[in-house]
């Protein structure tokens, strides 16, 4: 088995809602079979009237299906309404939620089990069995009620963003390992001169998708015995069409060169961007949730608030990793696999472009993207503070462009963690007080006011 036939496997398995509950069907009727070897041997049967409990377990049965169809259509409407109000590509990270697959397994289970037990109530009645069934109806629904409080929380903006900033940073240290405290490293410059010459080969795209993931580890493989460097031509989340550019070989031997269906069944193509190797997903989603909340349709900017919180130590996790990653050795030193990762820039751009234009005309946004850049310049090293100073700038521009009035310029001035009611002075890591609502902030709007007037 391949790289990319285990990664479609495990991809499968990760994002199938089907997956555990079938399991739970086959457990179902496992212990069926072996609660009914181990009463046969030992002798046990129930005091329980089989007409009686024949009526109770089919009755419990009925309902477990009901209950089943009834909480699957719920969960499909919570989320078509979630999805909505933030952004349809949280709807995969629901079908993945470990609890929602458990409590469906666990209502699946205990349904098939009362179906394997009823149709064994004859003249006795199952002893071991039938209480199992019974008590695994109060499991099930004391795991009703912990499944919607669960999801209650988990589709609200503020489970949603803590999630995706749970799962960025999470991504953000398998992509960028090492920390910006380490000396970089440099492209050679006999590796630039070969990716300057025209490539020896070129492997197009067989059929049109997105960039999920590579196997690093296949591919170096692949260039070491071809003794040859391969350029990977997509990022990670971009999409390629059927026949575009895919590879690119160099080739730097007299080796046999590498099988083009061999470099195919390295990488997995799919219908839509995953987390596991692209950083700028986490940042894409939290700014489209924001976008959504800022649009005049919702206009709800205290949850672009809470997208900014999350895009704010997602940026500072990011500012303080090294990011020229994209060459790879094998175990000689030589470069063998050259990809494209995002740069900082990329990352802050992603992240407060579009947010500063869409909530341009709110005070709350300004005044919190405002603190946002400011703290990242203080907490961040001098090489990562341009392109912040640069977006700061930007702000504070447009700010003075679409607020009229000076007491508004002033407000906007400010800088604010909450956006709006919350203090609007911080002390920085030098000592002083920066205020953004100073006398002589007032005194520069009303200046400008007048000289436009």
């Amino acid at each position: 088995m391949n790289w990319l036939q285990r990664y479609r496997i495990r991809y499968y398995i990760r994002n199938s809602i089907v997956v555990l509950p079938v399991c739970g069907v086959a457990a179902a009727v496992v212990t069926a079979w072996s609660f009914r070897r181990l009463e046969m041997k030992m002798g046990w049967a129930s005091t329980y009237s089989p007409e009686s409990m024949r009526t109770v377990i089919g009755i419990l049965a009925g309902s477990m299906l009901t209950f089943v169809v009834f909480l699957s259509s719920t969960l499909l409407v919570a989320v078509q309404l979630a999805s909505a109000q933030l952004t349809p590509r949280i709807i995969g990270f629901v079908f993945r939620d470990r609890v929602t697959k458990l409590s469906l397994t666990i209502f699946v289970y205990t349904f098939t089990l009362s179906l394997a037990v009823l149709i064994r109530i004859e003249s006795t009645v199952p002893l071991v069995a039938t209480e199992v069934v019974v008590f695994g109806c109060v499991a099930s629904l004391c795991a009703f009620f912990y499944l919607i409080d669960h999801v209650g929380k988990e589709l609200r903006p503020s489970g949603v963003l803590k999630r995706m900033g749970r799962v960025g940073r999470n991504v953000i240290h398998s992509v960028y390992p090492r920390l910006l405290a380490e000396p970089p490293r440099a492209t050679p410059p006999e590796i630039e001169e070969i990716l300057s010459q025209q490539p020896a080969l070129t492997i197009n795209n067989p059929k049109d998708g997105v960039v999920l993931a590579f196997d690093v580890k296949g591919l170096v493989s692949l260039a070491r015995r071809a003794d040859c460097l391969i350029d990977l031509v997509p990022q990670v989340g971009d999409f390629v069409a059927a026949e575009a550019p895919l590879f690119e070989v160099f080739q730097g031997g007299e080796s046999a060169s590498v099988s083009a269906a061999a470099l195919c069944r390295c990488i997995a193509l799919g219908q839509e961007r995953t987390l596991e190797q692209d950083p700028t997903l986490p940042f894409r989603i939290i700014v489209d949730i924001a976008a959504k909340g800022l649009s005049p349709a919702i206009n709800d900017p205290t949850t672009a608030v809470l997208a900014i919180d999350q895009i704010h130590y997602l940026l500072l996790k990011v500012g303080g990793r090294q990011l020229d990653e994209g060459l790879v050795r094998d175990e000689e030193g030589r470069v063998r696999l050259v990809y494209r990762t995002p740069n900082w820039e990329d990352f802050v751009q992603l992240a407060v472009t579009e947010i500063r234009l869409f909530g341009g005309s709110s005070i709350q946004i300004v005044r919190r993207l405002r603190a946002m850049l400011q703290e990242l310049i203080e907490a961040l090293p001098e090489e990562r503070t341009l392109p912040l100073r640069q977006e700061l700038d930007v702000l504070q521009r447009s700010s003075e462009r679409l607020f009229v009035e000076p007491e508004d310029r002033a407000l906007a001035a400010a800088d604010d963690s909450q956006g709006m009611g919350g203090r609007s002075q911080r002390r920085s890591k030098r000592g002083e007080v920066i205020s953004g609502s100073s006398r002589a902030a007032k005194m520069k709007a009303r200046q400008e006011l007048q000289n436009e007037n």
